[in-house]
């Protein structure tokens, strides 16, 4: 008979995991980094990655988390964060946000220069 352990639930999105929380995790997938679906063997660094992000809406609980490599991890976070920004992008677009103007004035083929109004 196995003791039933309740779910840990990260205080804040910040709150790293017990080694507890770890040992648990990475027994639940078999020492398998989830990511490239290799054994993590001894001496491999690792860490515990959200399934789904929590800047894309992932919660920071132990069900929302498996072991991963920390180059494949890279990799991940990465296109997390480009898919962030996508959804900030189009999000903002659909909203009626404009990127503010960058250059601010610049020179006609007769040498004139432009001034840009202040509103785009």
């Amino acid at each position: 008979m196995t003791r039933e352990v309740p779910e840990w639930i990260g205080k804040t999105p910040d709150t790293p995991a017990p080694p507890r929380v770890r040992l648990r995790v990475f027994e639940r997938h078999n020492g398998i980094c989830y990511l490239s679906g290799r054994k993590i063997m001894a001496g491999d660094k690792w860490q515990l990655e959200h399934l789904q992000a929590i800047i894309n809406g992932g919660e920071n609980r132990e069900s929302n988390m498996a072991p991963a490599l920390v180059e494949p991890h890279k990799v991940k976070t990465a296109a997390d964060m480009k898919q962030k920004s996508k959804d900030y992008r189009v999000r903002a677009k659909h909203n009626g946000i404009k990127k503010p103007r960058t250059i601010r004035s610049w020179r006609k083929f007769n040498r004139e220069i432009v001034h840009a109004p202040r509103e785009r």
